[in-house]
């Protein structure tokens, strides 16, 4: 069983944090996008944090804790996939008979 104490939780959590304003924000707006894909595995591994907070769950407040730890990441994870698909579209080609129907249009006359 692992055991984390307070302490070194809350180290944990501002060097996590930390880091991760460092990093993105020497990140150029153009790798946003991609980034944004990796960002949602970040968010599995919430996930499977709240897992092992309900596994190690001995009271209501800890297994509701880590039921919401759960539930946001999994949704957040899930939204982050939405969002990155519809970003990604935007830069999709139509098809050919689209293109080909938008360049030729009928003359008035």
């Amino acid at each position: 069983m692992i055991s984390i104490s307070g302490i070194v939780g809350l180290y944990i959590f501002m060097l996590a944090a930390f880091a991760g304003w460092i990093i993105i924000g020497r990140v150029p707006a153009i790798l946003h996008t991609p980034l944004m894909s990796g960002s949602n595995f970040v968010h599995g591994i919430v996930v499977i944090g709240g897992i092992l907070v309900l596994l190690n769950a001995s009271t209501l407040t800890e297994q509701i804790i880590g039921f919401v730890a759960v539930l946001l990441g999994a949704g957040n994870a899930a939204g982050g996939y939405a969002v990155t698909e519809r970003m990604l579209a935007m830069f999709q080609t139509s098809s050919p008979a689209l293109k080909h129907k938008a360049h030729h249009r009928p003359r008035k006359g």
